[in-house]
């Protein structure tokens, strides 16, 4: 087992209307970290990709915010008495601040996600994704954390949807952390990948619905367009990989799969029709990663990307002797991948 000690660590996932709609990758994640980095993890929220809790014996579905509640209470009788269940909102920073008391780690993932609903809800959506993030930047430099990493998303990268924008700023913020900071140790990066493959409201399990339900044919709004399929323990990896090795400001990419959408849906049900019905609003015919415009910060790892900020900050210098620059004009997107 390796020897690195995370103190304690903090998945932030204090969402408005928790009740309503309380995700967060905290539960994979506490797994695939507690077997890493043993009794070194202390607190929690609640699952946000999967809905699923995992321990020794397997898979739990998560159904409901009192159900995640007692399986993370088992969770700390197994491994860990210093597990604590909070309840709270981003938007909240008073009880941010009570939550973060402690903690030696952030991972931040709260947000709202759902594009239809961001686009229709604007105000909410920039208080909790863009105000919040606020919010745990102020808390994480209060308080004494030593690293937060943020989780972001593909639609943040050229962004042609409010959801996507706001994620944009709220990556902006937590990279400039690093120098509202001042004097504080605090350090900030952001991990951003894309849709996770048979997360809720992914298309696998929509498919996979529409084929249970005895479909004939089987929905593709584009048929050019193309996405990346991520697993889940992949995203938790790549945010381990952050936390260990980060210096702060950096943008993590992670290289992925990336897959046709005709294609995923003749692997799901190769006999059913196959209709375009036409791109939804905020929808892209590739998810994108990298921009063209990001390439000369940009340097490559075997798995991953690193974007380095553009600007410099006092007490930080990038020492990352295994990379190698990308091309000029490079960009990374679902389209032209190679995996």
């Amino acid at each position: 087992m390796p020897s690195r000690d995370f103190g304690k660590i903090l998945y932030s996932n204090l969402e408005n209307h928790p009740l309503a709609n309380f995700e967060s990758v905290s539960f994979p994640a506490l797994h695939f970290a507690f077997y890493t980095y043993p009794k070194r993890i202390y607190f929690v929220g609640l699952d946000t990709s999967s809905g699923h809790f995992f321990d020794k014996s397997g898979s739990y579905e998560v159904n409901s915010m009192m159900e995640g509640y007692h399986l993370l209470e088992n969770f700390a009788q197994l491994y860990c008495s210093d597990v604590r269940f909070f309840i709270g909102d981003v938007r909240d920073k008073e009880r941010m601040m009570r939550a973060f008391d402690g903690i030696d780690i952030v991972v931040h993932a709260a947000a709202l996600k759902q594009v239809p609903a961001c686009e229709y809800n604007p105000f909410e959506t920039v208080k909790t994704n863009v105000h919040g993030a606020q919010n745990v930047i102020d808390c994480a430099i209060d308080k004494g954390v030593k690293k937060v990493v943020a989780l972001s998303t593909d639609k943040a990268c050229a962004p042609i949807n409010l959801y996507g924008a706001t994620k944009l700023c709220s990556d902006k913020l937590f990279i400039a952390g690093n120098s509202y900071a001042g004097s504080k140790d605090t350090r900030f990066s952001v991990v951003r990948y894309g849709n996770v493959a048979g997360s809720r409201g992914s298309v696998i399990p929509f498919f996979q619905k529409l084929v249970a339900e005895g479909a004939k044919e089987l929905p593709i709004t584009d048929m050019r367009m193309t996405r990346f399929c991520l697993k889940l323990e992949q995203a938790v990896e790549m945010v381990l990989e952050a936390i260990e090795h980060m210096y702060g400001g950096e943008l993590y990419v992670k290289k992925i799969p990336s897959m046709k959408m005709p294609d995923l849906a003749k692997a799901i049900a190769p006999d059913l029709k196959i209709v375009e019905v036409g791109i939804r609003p905020g929808e892209k015919i590739h998810e994108q990663m990298i921009t063209k415009e990001d390439a000369p910060n940009t340097i490559e790892f075997k798995d991953f990307y690193i974007i380095l900020p553009q600007m410099s900050f006092a007490g930080i210098k990038y020492d990352y002797p295994d990379s190698k620059p990308v091309a000029p004009d490079f960009e990374y997107h679902s389209g032209n991948n190679d995996r």
